[in-house]
């Protein structure tokens, strides 16, 4: 067992947990860090940086929406010896056309890539499209239990990544020397509309479930309604942009270049959920 510990960011997410346990899987010795984890670690707090960075020499970087902070994360990670980074980004960032910004995320991750290739380390940077757990532990999770998923997206579709594909990308990387240097965009096998996937979700839990598409306009008003702020419900709007526009069907190769085989279909992950529960009535 290495004497080092993988320092694991954003230990509780969707991506981070499931890296910390196929590490674990694998008998190696992981530093989970997050705000509410086993180390406590605040991206707004620095003072919270250096006891998760202390004797790591391999870091899964998950970082905050909307901030510039993995820059001078980076400098302290390499004061303190790190020597790989495995980051995660975005897929379609450094597409102008990609999807509106209303949320003030994209400087972010641009300036956190730069940052991760600027830094002198061993780095991978992993670009994940949409998750396919949004349906199960996300932004729709409530909607389908509800039985009714009711978004501005249109009859777009996306080619949903499921996470354990993504954990088991940023696993290869962190533990394996073949992947430095490497962009890894990540997706499912083929996209899928929403109406197909809330009608995969409904055949795996035997449920009735539908998919309304709404206008913009209707979607707002509704989270309005339901007491969010203006700006905030064009922001959730706009994020629905590259479903809408059909920009995020594209079939990305990260998977199978880091992987050596196909991602999991939108199916597999919509049996699996449904298998450990995960859409209890």
């Amino acid at each position: 067992m290495p004497e080092h510990p993988i320092l694991v960011t954003g230990a509780t997410g969707k991506s981070g947990r499931r890296v910390v346990s196929r590490l674990r899987a694998k008998g190696l010795p992981v530093r989970a860090a997050a705000r509410n984890g086993e180390h406590l670690f605040d991206w707004t707090d620095s003072c919270s940086w250096d006891a998760v960075l202390k004797g790591v020499r391999s870091i899964y970087v998950v970082q905050l929406d909307g901030t510039k902070l993995v820059r001078p994360f980076i400098e302290r990670a390499v004061r303190h010896g790190a020597q790989r980074i495995v980051l995660a980004s975005g897929r379609g960032i450094d597409n102008p056309d990609y999807a509106k910004d209303s949320g003030g995320v994209l400087d972010g991750f641009l300036d956190g890539e730069a940052a991760v290739r600027e830094s002198g380390l061993e780095w991978t940077i992993s670009r994940p499209g949409w998750f396919a757990q949004n349906f199960s532990e996300g932004f729709f999770a409530d909607a389908i239990r509800a039985g009714e998923l009711r978004l501005p997206a249109g009859d777009g579709a996306a080619s949903f990544v499921d996470a354990e594909d993504i954990a088991a990308v940023v696993v290869a990387a962190l533990t394996e020397n073949r992947h430095a240097g490497q962009i890894y965009e990540l997706s499912g096998p083929l996209a899928v509309t929403l109406t197909e996937a809330v009608a995969t979700i409904s055949e795996a839990t035997g449920r009735d479930i539908r998919y309304v598409p709404l206008s913009v306009e209707h979607y707002v008003a509704e989270l309005v309604q339901r007491g969010l702020p203006p700006a905030d419900a064009k922001a959730f709007a706009d994020v629905m942009e590259p479903l809408r526009e059909g920009t995020d069907e594209y079939v990305s190769d990260g998977v199978p270049r880091a992987l050596g085989r196909q991602p999991r279909t939108f199916a597999e992950f919509a049996r699996s959920t449904a298998a450990a529960g995960g859409w209890p009535a």
